[in-house]
Order: structure tokens, then sequence, then C-alpha cells
């Protein structure tokens, strides 16, 4: 993505965004509510029209792509877990191997739900599960794909901690397999644990692309999150220690950092 620029009822979510995931990586895109996290991976998933600049799956603009180029090149998890239909989870799963022999698409449905420790879900509805329990048959099916590219906006929002490993541990496999993951995460300590780089957003800019660590400085954690902090090394990985010291200036807008 380059200089990428989009409007969403008259507001600008993306004002100039650029960034790039190559194949075997895992980057995390964080920033505040607003900052334009979802558009960046609904660009990608050429979901969201843009305006100015250019967003690249497999080096070809997304927007001269069919839906079904699109899928063949990158998987698509949703942020919104609503199912219109009341389907088996191991139906649902399959859904993310389109291009595939029914019997082979059950298969390889099987297979990604055992992995995202929901195999006992394969014949239960997924209107009658949990909201947790359904997150995991979407992921299912967005592993399910052999896309070299894998999307997922808020993958572990309102799943319980173990869970929320559980679905870090998958996507960090997946990159190591030589999947381009991008994630769009809140929790800035998962965030800096899992992603080989982490992409801080504000107000639908890229102000730090690097190194978790070298991404998320005292500074930006000041300017961007409104949070006084620091990191300290945990027995798993860094820890944040922080206070709410302000909330950054409503408009403001941090200029991009040298990384």
């Amino acid at each position: 993505m380059q200089d990428a620029v989009a409007r969403l009822g008259g507001r600008a979510v993306l004002d100039g965004a650029g960034l790039q995931v190559g194949a075997g990586e895992l980057a995390a895109i964080v920033g505040p509510n607003g900052a334009g996290k979802s558009s960046v991976i609904r660009a990608f998933a050429g979901l969201l029209p843009l305006t100015g600049g250019v967003a690249r799956l497999g080096g070809d603009d997304v927007a001269t792509l069919s839906a079904q180029e699109r899928a063949a090149r990158a998987a698509y998890l949703p942020q919104e877990r609503r199912i219109a239909w009341n389907l088996p989870a191991i139906e649902v799963a399959a859904l993310g191997a389109p291009f595939l022999a029914a019997e082979e698409a059950l298969d390889r449905a099987r297979r990604a739900l055992a992995d995202v420790e929901a195999a006992h879900l394969a014949d239960r509805g997924v209107a009658e599960m949990s909201g947790g329990e359904r997150a995991r048959v979407l992921l299912a099916r967005a592993l399910a794909t052999d896309a070299r590219a894998l999307l997922v906006d808020e993958p572990i929002a309102g799943l319980d901690p173990d869970a929320q490993l559980m679905v870090l541990e998958r996507l960090r496999a997946r990159a190591n397999a030589g999947q381009a993951v991008l994630a769009s995460l809140h929790d800035l300590p998962l965030a800096a644990r899992f992603a080989d780089r982490v992409v801080v957003l504000h107000h639908g800019r890229v102000v730090a692309d690097a190194r978790p660590l070298q991404a998320l400085t005292t500074e930006v954690l000041q300017a961007v999150f409104g949070l006084s902090g620091r990191w300290i090394d945990g027995p798993d990985g860094p820890l944040l220690s922080a206070g709410r010291r302000h909330s950054p200036p409503v408009g403001s807008v941090m200029e991009p950092l040298e990384t």
C-alpha cells in the first residue's frame, strides 16, 4: 500500500497511509479507535475503494482484480462476527476453500477447526454458539484457504486470554510457514510479543513502522495512545508498565517517526 487515501461518510479514514507485508511476516496494525486499522485491512482486501494511492495484492493493484482473484490471493477475516444462516461450523469453515471440490474443502475445514481447537463444534449450528466459539469457526474459515496473504481484523477481540494466545500462536505459525499476515490489534503487549513488525496508525497515517519496541517508543505511547509507560522484560516477552497520562488532543496529528 502506498499513499492510500480513503473516505467514509465524508470523513477521511486513510490519509496517505503506506505499508507492506512480505511473505513469512506477521505485521500488527495498532492505534486508537478510529485510527484507520480496519480501513487498511479492508483496502487490501479490495473492500474499501481508494480515492488516492494504491493497495496491491501480489504486486497487482487490488482494484484491477476480480473478486475471485482477490479471494485466491488473500483470506480476509472481518471484525464483524455475525453469520446470517445457522449453518454447521464445518460448512462455514469450508467456505474458506471455495475453489476445491466439496469433499476436499470439508477435509480442509476439519483440519482448520482442529487447528483452532474447535473440532468438537463441527456439526453445531453457528447461531447456537457463543461469540467466542463463533470467532474460532470464522478464524478456521480464514485458515482453510491456501491464499498467500491473511488479513485479519481484531481476531482476538472478546476472547478469553487463553483463546487470545491460541489465535496469535496460529497466526504466528502461518507467518512462519510463509504466509504474509496482517492483523489489527488493540493489545500492545501481545502485538509486541508475537509480531515481527508493528505499524502504528494515527488519524489515518502511519507514524511508526518497525520492530515492535522500536515502533512503540515512549514518544509514540504518549503522543498516540495518551500513555506514560515503559517496556520491561517478562518471562514470555515484553510487558508494558503504563498509566494514563492524557488524552491525545482532538484533531492532533503526530508526524511520522524516523525508524
